[in-house]
């Protein structure tokens, strides 16, 4: 609920029922403030009974007979005495240079305010009411209404004479009118009328609802919306009326224009006054309400209501009781509603005070989220809207924030806020820093610091990095990770670690600190030797990055008992800085070691340890047999008779085997895999390797007395030996496995040899002939011959300079030429082709 503000007694606090405010957390629609200055002044000494107000200014007729001329603040600008009784209306035209006054002595006055023009009438009755033309300043439309006991019409005529003629009377007092347009709508005690003045018809009749109701206790609040759209409040009861065209065909003798109630509802109170709002209607209502204690009706706080009308209902969207003094002694018809269109200003007139509601702007919306502890809203609200509003600063409402959060004891939210809030001001960081320290939560702001721009003073990195140094090890070492090393005084900082380390020499967090420390400060050896005593994985990256080789020439058994794998790749890729001489020198103890090493160097480059190739063999054959052959087949400096001597000492068959092959002895090492191996398959296909028919008889002979190798040779051998010499000296009744089998397979690769013989055969016939057909096409074609070609003999042109003469020449294929008679023989074994010409 909003309450109006009491610029004397500072606000208008009570103007909200406290069970509602306690109930309701929706933002009010309307602000409300006291028009005060010359208005208070007035109402001191007199009280308010009708007020009218235009864009520029507010006129407020009293019970005195007096009309005020109020700016929008409430000074007074003119007074104008008009009667000695009460001032029942005021009038304006839309430019505000003419008013229409009315007294309850039956005075009526119409004169322009910065013109002479003036018009004075005193009848014998009260008159209620009173609208001049609202373009009442161009002189075609010099009229005016009043209201008493009927509707007078008054025109100014050609000879400045005005005439009045009666629109209405016989139904009581006419007690309230406005004029819209060509529209004329007043209220009697029967109900309302609306008059086209411009047809001179009274177009519709709209009678009240509730007839028990006095209607001088109990007015009719009458608005238009627009120029066809008008607005009836009647005590509890809202009519929305829209003026529309009769059709043509419907005319009769009807008036041109008839009139639709397009809503109609009922409320909860009595209406005092209405006024549009865009699409919705703000609803001043009197409200009686009954003592719990007496049971007595007594006079409540009026209501400004904002409601969205229905078809037959309507929704509420915000209700502010209003404070407005002497209300306990008012009643319905002691209230008016005024607004003015163009700013959707409403001003609540009562005997005794003026508030003015207006629609609350960015400002206001901002100011009740603040109230309501909504800060993070009341932010966002003040981001989207920097442009407009004009008492809030962003900062300011950022600042409150954190100190809000801060109060609740949300330390990381605040922390994590100030980056938003306080961004690049330098100042408010530091002051927000020695805030966070007195509250002991230097922890919570850490993470949020400004690192690049802005960089705060030293001292406030240094206080954080000492708190967590004093609580938290691993926290301490986050921040020396994350900040750079040039925020803070890094030799201050090493000094406190070591202090530390004195306490707890083995802590390996505070140790890898120190070591990331002594790298900011360029002291690479101290941090070196903390990493390798703690075997860190960050001790290749500290190498390379600041290029210490010759740091650890000393070192390499503790990088490769470390990380081999890494170890050994940066040495490699660091040849230049550390050579394989030295590296092996220092692995010497360590042969596990040198074999990793040397194995990598192989397998990079085959030829570039070959001095240690010899050494190799021991290593791989003690360490790594799997890269053992590997590693012979692919040297071409190890010594054989080395290697073969280790191999047989190791009884490592298949590299003596291959050792074997390769210094020639192919006989000594089929035998070896037909004895040790026993393997038909090894010994064929080393056999079909070597392409050795004494090892195919060799290997007929060991195999003639086993059943097993006579099978695996007859499934194999197909396609290099003859078949036939080995069956013929298998021996009779000997029982061979899968003898059917082989021998079909024979059969098999026979018949499909033959098969591939003849296909390549006639491949070959087709390839012949087409080659054939081509040298054939290619020699029956012609070659040019012209005055630029030169006989291969005698170097003059090929063609006599008289072509009349006959002549003779030879051209052959490869394209040189000769005159017949320059060929050193006639009898040639080649046939070129001849030309003759003449």
């Amino acid at each position: 609920m909003a309450e109006a503000e009491e610029q004397e007694t500072g606000s208008l606090e009570e103007s909200t029922d406290e069970s509602e405010e306690e109930e309701s957390e929706e933002e009010p629609k309307l602000k409300y403030e006291r028009l005060s200055n010359g208005v208070t002044e007035i109402l001191q000494k007199d009280a308010a009974s009708c007020m009218t107000v235009h864009d520029k200014f507010l006129a407020l007729g009293t019970h005195y007979g007096k009309v005020y001329l109020l700016d929008v603040q409430g000074n007074i600008t003119q007074k104008f005495d008009i009667s000695p009784v009460k001032i029942n209306q005021i009038s304006l035209d839309e430019s505000g240079e003419h008013m229409g006054v009315c007294s309850e002595d039956g005075k009526v006055q119409v004169f322009g305010l910065y013109s002479g023009e003036e018009f004075h009438e005193t009848f014998d009755c009260p008159i209620k009411i009173i609208a001049v033309h609202p373009h009442f300043v161009r002189s075609s439309c010099k009229q005016f209404v009043t209201g008493g006991k009927k509707l007078l019409l008054f025109e100014r005529s050609w000879m400045s004479r005005w005439k009045s003629s009666v629109l209405h009377e016989g139904e009581g007092n006419i007690r309230s009118v406005k004029w819209r347009g060509h529209l004329i709508a007043w209220a009697n005690n029967m109900g309302v009328k609306i008059f086209d003045i411009a047809s001179k018809q009274r177009i519709t009749n709209v009678p009240r609802d509730d007839i028990s109701l006095r209607p001088d206790m109990y007015p009719c609040s009458l608005c238009w919306q627009d120029n066809v759209t008008l607005i009836i409040g009647w005590g509890t009861s809202v009519k929305i009326c829209s003026v529309k065209e009769r059709h043509a065909s419907e005319m009769r003798d009807l008036p041109s224009r008839y009139v639709e109630i397009v809503s109609q509802f009922e409320t909860e109170f009595y209406i005092s006054g209405l006024a549009p709002l865009c699409d919705q209607l703000v609803v001043l209502s009197y409200v009686k309400e009954v003592s719990e204690k007496t049971e007595r009706e007594y006079c409540a706080r009026p209501r400004l209501d904002i409601i969205q009308p229905l078809s037959e209902t309507c929704e509420e969207i915000s209700s502010d009781a209003l404070t407005v003094r002497g209300f306990q002694e008012n009643e319905c018809r002691d209230y008016h509603l005024e607004y003015s269109e163009g700013e959707s200003l409403f001003y609540i007139v009562s005997p005794r005070d003026v508030v003015v509601a207006k629609e609350r702007d960015q400002d206001d919306h901002i100011d009740w989220l603040l109230e309501k502890k909504k800060y993070e809203e009341a932010l966002m609200a003040a981001e989207i809207s920097q442009k407009n509003i004009k008492r809030h600063k962003i900062l300011d409402i950022g600042l409150a924030y954190i100190n809000h959060l801060v109060e609740k004891g949300e330390y990381d939210i605040a922390a994590r806020k100030c980056q938003k809030i306080l961004g690049k001001n330098a100042a408010l960081w530091e002051y927000e820093v020695y805030k966070f320290k007195e509250i002991g939560q230097l922890k919570a702001i850490s993470p949020y610091l400004p690192r690049g721009d802005p960089v705060l003073k030293p001292l406030i990195y240094e206080m954080i990095l000492h708190e967590f140094l004093e609580s938290d090890y691993e926290g301490f070492a986050t921040l020396i990770r994350e900040w750079p090393g040039d925020l803070y005084n890094n030799s201050v900082i090493v000094q406190a670690v070591r202090d530390h380390l004195k306490k707890d020499s083995q802590n390996r967090t505070l140790l890898k600190t120190l070591a990331e420390l002594y790298t900011y400060d360029k002291n690479y050896g101290n941090a070196l030797e903390i990493y390798l005593t703690l075997r860190h994985k960050d001790v290749f990256q500290l190498i390379h990055k600041h290029n210490l080789f010759s740091s650890i020439k000393d070192k390499i058994v503790l990088l490769m008992d470390f990380d081999s794998e890494k170890a050994v790749d940066m040495l490699l890729d660091n040849e230049d800085k550390i050579s394989i001489t030295k590296v092996v020198e220092e692995l010497e103890d360590r042969p596990e070691l040198q074999h990793v090493y040397l194995h990598k160097l192989f397998k990079r480059d085959h030829h570039k340890g070959q001095r240690y190739h010899e050494k190799q063999i021991s290593l791989y054959a003690e360490f790594d047999r799997p890269n053992l052959l590997p590693f012979l087949r692919d040297s071409i400096h190890c010594p054989l008779e080395k290697a073969l001597e280790i191999c047989q000492q190791r009884n490592f068959v298949e590299e003596t085997v291959y050792l074997l092959s390769r210094m020639g002895n192919s006989r000594s090492a089929l035998k070896m895999i037909m004895e040790e191996l026993h393997d038909v398959d090894k010994a064929i296909e080393f056999a079909k390797e070597q392409d050795d028919g004494e090892l195919w008889e060799d290997l007929i002979l060991y195999s003639i007395d086993k059943p097993p190798f006579i099978t695996g040779l007859l499934n194999n051998i197909g396609t290099h030996v003859d078949p036939i010499l080995l069956i013929h000296r298998i021996k009779e009744g000997m029982e061979i496995p899968n003898l059917r089998d082989s021998l079909v397979k024979i059969l098999q690769d026979y018949n499909l040899q033959i098969l591939l013989r003849e296909g390549c055969k006639k491949i070959l016939v087709a390839d012949s002939l087409s080659l054939l057909k081509k040298m054939h096409r290619t020699q029956m074609k012609g070659i040019l011959v012209d005055e630029e070609n030169i006989c291969e003999s005698c170097l003059s042109p090929i063609l006599p300079s008289d072509t009349a003469k006959p002549f003779s020449a030879v051209v052959f294929h490869c394209r040189h030429m000769f005159h017949k008679e320059c060929l050193p023989m006639t009898s040639m074994e080649w046939k070129p082709k001849s030309w003759s010409g003449k």
